[in-house]
């Protein structure tokens, strides 16, 4: 039975067994588990070109015929040599057709599975933490150290520095999903190329838009109780050309995110301490954020997200109505916390 920890993963895929016939990795943080996945299936294999050695196989595919992946992994390679068997994410159950593999004695292909964030009743799960010869390994948002040492090796690889402060603002702002800080963390390195260090001033230029903050304006006066600051930014953003789910989408997003901080605010935690577990969040929304918590209770989300919702499937129904009824939500939502607010 091998089912690693977070915190270990890293250690467990560098120091892989080579008896290991199925790694699982699963989470939601897509962007790490796809990370992984590729580094483990190309490392398995000498030349991860060659598409005899590295196969890459649609999670569909699988399901609908599990025989398809011992077939593959049973397959010897052309010239000799170990084959890797990467198997992109789906939403169908996969656990027959790694079982399959499993039972395959002395199989030498590594078998790779991108998933979903699986629960541990998962049939997939399950399978792949009872057999000896697979791994099953979470990838979940980074955080703390993990968070740090990748802004870290970026960093340094670029030959670039960084102070203290400028570097706490960073890891803040980052953290959401793998792909999303590598992306960042991307860009950020193009904008200071040749200049030898990052500051203050190069994060507001590059890392402006981490969080949607154009839409996110909307959403954020809106939530404060800021009705004019609200209409009038939303009346900016359609200018602009900005759609209608273009704004309810960031409304959704935020209001489902604040719904377990409300929980932990309702339980006792100060609406500061509870925004610091809000990992990407960039650092110029959390004073507003945290302002939000103090106004939105548990039950009020609840109720705004399912109204939410419900304006999604109105506009989708009625195309030529979208722009009214986002309207009428965004002032709604403004006036409920300015009535929680006093004002």
């Amino acid at each position: 039975m091998v089912a690693v920890k977070a915190a270990d993963a890293d250690g467990a895929l560098a120091r892989l067994d080579p008896r290991v016939a199925v790694v699982l990795l699963y989470g939601p943080d897509t962007g790490l588990v796809a990370e992984r996945a590729r580094r483990v299936a190309r490392a398995a294999v000498t030349d991860p070109e060659d598409p005899f050695q590295l196969v890459k196989l649609d999670g569909d595919g699988i399901a609908g015929d599990p025989g398809r992946l011992a077939d593959e992994a049973g397959t010897v390679a052309m010239f000799g040599g170990r084959r890797s068997v990467w198997v992109r994410p789906t939403s169908k159950n996969l656990a027959p057709a790694v079982e399959a593999v499993l039972a395959i004695p002395g199989s030498d292909a590594l078998v790779v599975v991108e998933a979903g964030d699986l629960a541990k009743t998962s049939p997939l799960r399950a399978v792949c933490e009872k057999a000896p010869r697979a791994l099953a390994i979470p990838c979940y948002a980074d955080e703390g150290r993990n968070l740090s040492q990748v802004v870290d090796d970026a960093l340094r690889e670029a030959g670039l520095a960084i102070d203290r402060d400028t570097r706490t603002l960073l890891v803040e702002s980052l953290g959401g999903d793998r792909l999303a800080t590598r992306s960042e963390l991307d860009k950020l390195v193009l904008y200071c190329h040749g200049r030898g260090s990052v500051g203050a001033a190069d994060l507001e230029a590059v890392l402006s838009d981490v969080s949607g903050l154009q839409a996110s304006v909307v959403t954020d006066a809106a939530f404060a109780g800021a009705v004019r600051q609200a209409d009038e930014a939303l009346r900016r953003l359609r200018l602009e050309g900005t759609s209608a789910s273009g704004i309810l989408s960031p409304l959704l997003g935020h209001a489902t995110t604040l719904l377990p901080l409300a929980l932990d605010v309702a339980a006792g935690s100060p609406p500061a301490s509870a925004v610091d577990g809000w990992r990407g969040l960039h650092f110029k929304r959390k004073p507003l954020v945290t302002r939000h918590l103090a106004l939105w209770t548990p039950d009020l989300l609840r109720r705004l997200v399912a109204r939410i919702q419900d304006t999604v499937l109105a506009t989708r129904r009625s195309a030529d109505l979208a722009d009214a009824l986002t309207e009428r939500l965004v002032v709604d939502i403004a006036r409920t916390a300015a009535q929680r607010a006093g004002r």
